[in-house]
């Protein structure tokens, strides 16, 4: 006979379980990559079908789970040697190494069958490709050198780019100008983090930084101006009638707000402020792909 006890203890596993695969999962990390392919989806129809819609994102959240899982089991050892990474499932050993590799393969096999059958074979092989560049290339280069964040910043452009080649299967400069607003966009948003994280990054040997100097002038100078690129991109979206003026005035203001912020840790060269234009390219990303958004709608 099973004691109320016992039944509790049961029940406690199983949530403790479900909450270290959806840990393992960085649902929010994964839902902000399938927002953008939603987004990329939503610009290219002339109707958005929601199914097909909620056939992307979570085509996306699957596919994008999986490249994390991947990274973490790389990393598994670096991460307990960060304070930021120490709780992880793997680090912790919440979840063996062998769990998390039956749940990425899981996913993985999850977004190919629905890229496949609701798209195309254009976005699932996009798709692949951005697992593979960010699962083993992005993550082992992260202790080689900024190098890695050239190369984290292909399929961290690619969602937009693979939302739109799904609902369309072309290529084109639609999808081409999505891919490079959120490919320079990387710069100034990782580079950011890296400052921030600059002492958790050394414990684990992250060289991710731009300048061997680390927190210095040189680096913010390539922030900057990667940043500036962004002002110009904007309006493509509008050059090419994809959506209106109103939307470009957006992204242009968007964009010298964002280059203000990177002018002040020019000027200041703190955590502080490196923090502040972490948050605000937060929220650049998101603000000018919704106003893209509604200004088609």
């Amino acid at each position: 006979m099973i004691t109320v006890k016992e039944e509790t203890l049961g029940v406690n596993k199983w949530t403790y379980k479900a909450k270290s695969y959806f840990d393992l999962l960085k649902f929010r990390l994964s839902a902000t990559v399938a927002f953008s392919a939603g987004f990329g989806y939503s610009l290219a129809v002339d109707k958005v079908i929601w199914t097909n819609l909620a056939m992307m994102l979570l085509a996306s959240l699957t596919i994008t789970g999986a490249a994390n899982i991947i990274n973490q089991l790389i990393e598994k050892d670096l991460d307990k040697l960060m304070k930021r990474t120490e709780s992880r499932p793997l680090p912790s050993g919440r979840l063996s190494p062998q769990e998390a590799v039956w749940f990425a393969l899981v996913l993985f096999g999850a977004g190919l069958i629905i890229f496949a059958l609701f798209f195309n074979l254009r976005s699932c092989a996009l798709s692949v490709l951005s697992l593979i560049l960010y699962g083993f290339v992005y993550t082992p280069l992260k202790r080689v050198g900024p190098i890695a964040v050239f190369v984290g910043a292909l399929p961290g452009a690619f969602p937009p780019m693979i939302g739109w080649v799904a609902a369309t299967n072309q290529f084109g400069w639609e999808p081409g100008i999505l891919f490079a607003i959120q490919f320079f966009w990387q710069f100034p948003h990782f580079w950011a983090i890296a400052w921030v994280l600059d002492e958790d990054y050394k414990k684990a040997g992250f060289k991710l930084l731009p300048s061997k100097g680390g927190k210095d002038l040189k680096t913010t100078i390539q922030i900057v101006i990667y940043t500036i690129c962004l002002l110009p991109l904007g309006w493509v979206p509008y050059q090419l009638g994809i959506v209106g003026i109103t939307s470009a005035v957006v992204a242009t203001i968007c964009g010298v707000l964002f280059l203000t912020q990177t002018f002040i840790l020019l000027r200041k060269g703190t955590d502080k402020t490196a923090l502040q234009l972490m948050f605000g390219s937060f929220l650049y990303l998101p603000v000018v792909q919704i106003a893209f958004l509604l200004d088609k709608i």
